[in-house]
């Protein structure tokens, strides 16, 4: 399963919250906690100011507070709770799965079951509610479907929707 993760295991950048105008950055990889900041400023003496690197090794990250509580004030709670589980080795190899895989896993799902597993993230989410996701699951779930009836259903509704000879439209 170690294949499954990539060199950067979580990267996350936006500004500070108000009224500073910094921007940030945060980035997990697999051996660091690498935390850059850019201070943005109208001032004069502070244009041109070089961007700040903080890089910190997993286990010196979870016993860092300071830094834990700026990832906190910047990315929120639930960004800084998903940092401290990946520095204590708390991965969630689901979530890394290629689609294509994903969507095989869905396949056999009852469909009442894809609906609470679309609240469990923005990816599942994503998932149960793509094109690919529907197509196949009419395809296996309606051994009669065919595109010639997909194509009938269409022609069925678009007459359904034309006014009446002699009638108009209100």
């Amino acid at each position: 399963m170690a294949s499954l993760l990539g060199e950067h295991l979580f990267e996350i950048s936006g500004q500070g919250p108000p009224p500073q105008k910094d921007f940030f950055q945060l980035l997990i990889t697999k051996d660091e906690v690498i935390w850059r900041s850019w201070e943005i400023s109208v001032r004069l003496d502070a244009r041109g100011a070089a961007p700040k690197e903080l890089k910190t090794s997993h286990s010196d990250f979870i016993h860092q507070k300071m830094l834990q509580q700026q990832v906190g004030n910047v990315f929120g709670e639930r960004i800084l709770e998903h940092t401290r589980s990946l520095c204590q080795g708390k991965f969630d190899y689901l979530e890394r799965l290629p689609d294509d895989i994903m969507l095989q896993i869905l396949s056999y799902l009852e469909l009442k079951d894809t609906t609470l597993l679309a609240q469990a993230s923005q990816r599942f989410r994503k998932l149960c509610n793509s094109e690919k996701f529907w197509e196949q699951t009419v395809r296996n779930r309606c051994a009669e479907f065919t595109s010639n009836l997909g194509l009938h259903v269409v022609s069925v509704l678009c007459s359904l929707a034309q006014p009446a000879e002699g009638a108009t439209w209100q």
